[in-house]
């Protein structure tokens, strides 16, 4: 663990770079985005939310920027972790010691207990369920950086799985199925407004009186992020319509699984930042009994960051007529 937190530094945040240019019929590229370079910047009152499909999405494709955020980049990072990440196993253990989906869930606090306490003393965390909208959501507050988990049923190639009933995201969004319900039996949502609005109430809870909220999501645009996981694009999709009537958000799309075939990008601090953060979310899920792929990682993702912004716009200098908690 030392090692590790030796290699996790303060930067520079990362400049929104162009993709490579598309060769026309070749499947493995992707077109140059088509937005003018910008950044995802640094602002004391900025509330910063990442949207992952699973436990260790933002990790992958939305690092280094996450942990930019949190050591100073924003006033507070909130994850949200909206399915299970279970593969089909629902709270089941796949033979191991413990359910895969807490494990995916240890991961994913190890990580941010990581980045929050890069040349910090450790503190004690805040957690357990909370209630909005009538629903039980499992929330940790560490420093100043909050996790949310819905656990919802993981959607594998977007049919669902046998052993939760065929539940997705991408079936929940589209009105195949009228309900999802939590692999832990914590919830469920009738509809997906009920989903959309239960998120809307958490941007708005977190953000309280900020100024600015950002939210970090998978591009839903196929020609900039092609072939992406179903979860990624419905997840991307619930953030989206959560915030589509609120006032001064920004908005950053990530390219995900496609990040792999264009050129790395990151300069050697950001890629062991970023591979830092990964290998204690690893060390996070091993210790809950169960396997990690750090060479599907390392392989692929570690030297890679793709996104465009969409800023915000209007009056940004005063915060929004709602309730909440900064």
């Amino acid at each position: 663990m030392f090692a590790l937190r030796a290699l996790a530094g303060a930067c520079a945040l990362s400049l929104l770079l162009p993709c490579a240019g598309a060769i026309a019929g070749d499947p493995g590229k992707i077109p140059v985005i088509g937005a003018e370079p910008g950044k995802v910047v640094a602002a004391p009152d900025k509330v910063s939310f990442y949207f992952a499909a699973h436990e260790d999405d933002w990790q992958l494709f939305m690092n280094p920027n996450a942990f930019n955020d949190v050591v100073g980049g924003a006033h507070k990072t909130v994850f949200i972790h909206v399915t299970a990440g279970d593969a089909g196993l629902g709270a089941g253990s796949g033979g191991r010691k413990r359910p895969f989906y807490l494990a995916r869930e240890n991961g994913a606090l190890q990580a941010i207990r990581f980045m929050v306490d890069a040349d910090k003393i450790p503190i004690k965390d805040s957690e357990g369920p909370v209630s909005l909208d009538g629903h039980s959501i499992f929330r940790v507050r560490y420093g100043n950086a909050v996790s949310y988990f819905l656990r919802l049923p993981d959607g594998g190639n977007g049919a669902g799985f046998e052993g939760t009933g065929f539940q997705s995201l991408k079936r929940f969004a589209n009105g195949n199925i009228d309900a999802m319900f939590a692999v832990d039996g914590s919830t469920s949502y009738s509809g997906w407004k009920d989903l959309v609005q239960t998120v809307q109430h958490i941007i708005s809870f977190e953000r309280g009186r900020s100024p600015l909220a950002q939210i970090n999501v998978a591009d839903l645009d196929p020609s900039i992020n092609p072939r992406d996981h179903s979860d990624h694009l419905a997840t991307a999709k619930l953030a989206l319509e959560a915030v589509k009537d609120m006032s001064c958000v920004s908005r950053a799309f990530y390219v995900d699984y496609a990040s792999a075939k264009l050129p790395p990008n990151l300069n050697a601090q950001d890629r062991d930042m970023k591979s830092a953060v990964f290998a204690v979310t690893l060390d996070g899920v091993i210790d809950f009994d169960h396997r990690t792929s750090w060479h599907h990682y390392d392989g692929f993702y570690s030297g890679r960051e793709y996104f465009r912004v969409q800023q915000a716009s209007g009056d940004c200098t005063r915060g929004p007529a709602v309730a909440g908690q900064r």
